[in-house]
């Protein structure tokens, strides 16, 4: 006969579930508004990480990181589907494939697309409630670099264009005056 029906187990699951995901996001979000701390609340003080360009702590990678990326015109990292497993109270694995571009620059200054998509392969621990990524091994799968064309946001400069370091409406989130008042929060 099957064990009965758990809800407190599930809901310790889902819970660890739910934190390690944001934890995952904050990093993707981290990277992309060049917020340091952001990035860093994703990994413990202990946090190995290797992205192939670089092997360290969570410090030197998160300052790698900014850095690389901050000289960049922009980047834009995408989510693909997570898959955690829950090992026991404090230690999980997973793995998330992710898709990147990269604003860059070839050597005559002229703009470039650069994709780079792959897997994370990652380790998970929670210390002191947090569930944060204690290692994590970065995976090319493929990259793709082409001529970047802008034509498009030269046709259409009122378009709402991202910015670096939280510039943009996505942080501010300042709405027209003719919609105050209308619904949200």
């Amino acid at each position: 006969m099957p064990d009965p029906f758990d809800l407190e187990a599930e809901m310790r699951d889902y819970a660890a579930r739910r934190s390690i995901t944001d934890a995952v996001q904050r990093y993707m979000r981290g990277l992309d508004r060049l917020d340091p701390e952001l990035h860093r609340s994703s990994f413990h003080d202990d946090a190995f990480i290797d992205c192939g360009l670089m092997q360290g702590g969570a410090d030197q990678f998160v300052a790698f990181a900014q850095d690389f990326l901050g000289a960049m015109d922009g980047s834009h990292h995408l989510l693909g589907q997570v898959r955690i497993e829950i090992h026991d109270a404090h230690n999980a694995s997973g793995e998330c494939y992710f898709q990147a571009w990269h604003g860059v620059r070839d050597a005559a200054g002229n703009p470039r697309d650069l994709f780079i998509a792959g897997r994370y392969v990652d380790e998970y621990a929670c210390k002191n409630g947090e569930w944060r990524i204690i290692r994590r091994h970065l995976i090319t799968d493929w990259v793709k670099d082409d001529p970047a064309d802008h034509a498009f946001y030269a046709a259409n400069p009122t378009t709402n264009r991202a910015g670096r370091r939280g510039e943009d409406f996505s942080q501010h989130r300042q709405w027209p005056q003719q919609m105050a008042g209308q619904g949200g929060y």
